[in-house]
């Protein structure tokens, strides 16, 4: 067995833990997961292993996508999606949910709406943590998904252009995909939003001092240099204040004639879904559509990162 020092054994908390170097070999390894696949010769090599799936949060691809990687690699999963099944409901701790789970399982996968969850889980577990996303920061594997399907879809991410459309004061995945363009060299990244929605200050400023060109806009029209139209919803659920949602729901609407009238005819759409009125399903069968692509990507990617964490190699 060939263990990847990078990777063996590590918590998955923020994607700054990793370096370029390490996120190339994951997207190597998923190219293998997903040559695999295609033939029907996955070898079970973590047939010994148990996943924990701890979500604290409602999802479906980020569960899902885990689940089966895990049982497409021969593990077995166990856990839940909410705390009503769980003691948490019961006035159980946080950190004796964690001991619990870890005593049960070679690794957590964990989802969470307190932003530093899995890090104050890494801390406690002995077995690795995998951030599945907790408050409105980190989301490791979702970035690295993201960077993915752009290697996949234009075979590099330097030299891109990026737009990132809509909540990206509240979304994880926005910061996250920031974070992990830092490791490489995109041409631009232009940040369209409302006002209320803009880029928080630190995430700015974290860009900006690790040599990212950022440019903030309101119009939609600014798409119109990007390589990659990111769209995410606004997120009812992350707003301390509904009076401030309604004022910006609905800010932006990506569809057909949106695209046709001012992207270039070689970008592509990603959106980490799931969607509400953002993304007009009109989108769907044109050319610019990526984020199906990019959902299913999910499963090789985290295959990937499975078996580098875990070994099975």
């Amino acid at each position: 067995m060939v263990i990847n020092m990078g990777w063996y054994n590590k918590d998955v908390v923020n994607i700054l833990d990793f370096s370029r170097e390490d996120i190339e070999l994951l997207f190597s390894k998923a190219d293998e997961m997903r040559a695999q696949l295609k033939d029907k010769s996955v070898k079970k090599t973590l047939s010994n292993k148990i996943i924990g799936i701890a979500f604290f949060e409602p999802s479906t691809r980020t569960r899902m996508s885990f689940e089966t990687a895990a049982k497409r690699l021969g593990a077995d999963t166990v856990g839940f999606t909410g705390e009503e099944g769980t003691s948490v409901a019961k006035g159980e701790t946080f950190a004796d949910t964690i001991k619990m789970i870890d005593s049960y399982v070679d690794a957590i996968v964990l989802r969470h709406k307190f932003e530093g969850a899995a890090l104050f889980a890494s801390g406690i577990a002995q077995n690795p943590v995998i951030n599945g996303g907790d408050g409105k920061s980190h989301h490791p594997t979702q970035a690295m998904l993201d960077l993915y399907t752009t290697k996949t879809l234009f075979g590099e991410i330097d030299g891109l252009t990026f737009a990132l459309i809509g909540d990206l004061k509240y979304s994880r995945t926005v910061s996250s995909l920031i974070y992990g363009l830092s490791m490489f060299k995109p041409k631009e990244i232009i940040l369209i939003s409302p006002q209320q929605l803009k880029l928080r200050e630190e995430i700015k400023l974290f860009a900006v001092d690790h040599g990212l060109k950022i440019r903030e806009e309101e119009n939609i029209e600014a798409i119109s240099e990007a390589d990659i139209i990111y769209v995410t919803r606004i997120q009812k659920e992350r707003f301390p204040d509904l009076q401030e949602y309604e004022k910006v729901k609905g800010s932006y609407k990506i569809n057909k004639k949106i695209l046709e009238t001012h992207a270039k005819k070689t970008a592509k759409v990603l959106h980490p879904l799931p969607r509400v009125d953002e993304l007009s399903p009109d989108v769907d069968n044109t050319n610019y559509q990526a984020y199906f692509l990019q959902a299913s990507l999910g499963v090789p990617l985290r295959m990937a990162l499975l078996s580098l964490v875990l070994g099975g190699d």
